[in-house]
């Protein structure tokens, strides 16, 4: 219960930015001082090399007085709105989601819709969406594969990038990922993105968990595991990644959203509108 507590007072602080930087230049989330609401605007978290563009604003409604019954604000300019207004509803383009060009999923979907969250345990915004996460994936449809991404943006986000792959391999992340989060954010018992946590560091976590530390050190440095963070890092790269948390559905759409209630939102929509696609 007070595990569970403390996530969910994590989850209400306001969201931070995961700039791979030097380790310590990152503040830790328990330094965030304003509360956050449901409504309240999320800023995208961004690697430091990429360029983050900015979706154009909606067209400002009050220039132009709206008709008795139409929406309350218009993306496309009054003339062409009723030729370019989506079904209702519906998530748009440009403004909900991002269309990756030739998106690949992360995995086959073998007749599944795919839903990955590219995130990294040493980003306090990650830390601060996995509660939601947690509630929205239990509610999730029986034809969809959620599956978690780490990103590999340098410095810790490699070694905890691999510790998830290492736990992956061991069969714990199920008991251990929200357990990580808490150490590294809440606990500070694990540095994160505040200093440079060293391999046996992060075993010696794991540990706890009824491993053998020494094992799972030689898993997360092996050649497999390696081999997967790669594949990570370049199938982010070719999904245009531009910070984290990002969830990105069947390969094709990356999702935007002012809040974290309103990512979920949106993947939910793109969620229906693959299944439609799949049944048809």
């Amino acid at each position: 219960m007070t595990k569970r507590l403390a996530l969910l007072l994590l989850a209400l602080l306001p969201l931070m930015a995961c700039k791979p930087q030097e380790p310590q230049t990152a503040a830790p989330a328990a330094t965030a001082t304003a509360p956050a609401t449901a409504d309240e605007a999320v800023p995208a978290d961004e690697p430091a090399a990429t360029d983050t563009a900015t979706p154009a604003p909606a067209a400002d409604a009050a220039a132009t007085p709206p008709a008795p019954e139409a929406a309350t604000t218009d993306v496309a300019p009054p003339a062409e709105a009723a030729a370019a207004a989506p079904a209702p509803g519906a998530p748009v383009a440009g403004v909900d989601y991002v269309e990756i060009a030739n998106g690949q999923p992360y995995l086959p979907l073998n007749g599944k819709v795919e839903v990955v969250e590219v995130f990294g345990y040493v980003c306090p915004a990650c830390a601060q969406f996995q509660p939601l996460v947690n509630g929205w994936k239990k509610k999730l449809p029986a034809n969809v594969r959620f599956t978690y991404v780490p990103a590999a943006f340098g410095g810790p986000w490699i070694t905890y990038g691999k510790a998830y792959y290492a736990a992956e391999t061991m069969g714990l992340v199920e008991r251990t990922h929200d357990d990580l989060f808490k150490a590294i954010h809440i606990d500070q018992t694990l540095k994160g993105e505040r200093g440079q946590d060293s391999v046996a560091d992060v075993a010696a976590f794991y540990g706890k968990y009824g491993v053998d530390p020494k094992q799972f050190a030689s898993t997360l440095e092996s050649f497999a595991v390696n081999a997967k963070l790669n594949k990570a890092k370049q199938w982010a790269i070719r999904s245009g990644l531009e910070g984290t948390p990002t969830i990105i559905v069947n390969g094709k759409y990356r999702v935007l959203g002012k809040t974290f209630a309103d990512m979920l939102r949106i993947a939910d929509q793109l969620i229906a509108q693959e299944s439609a696609a799949a049944a048809q």
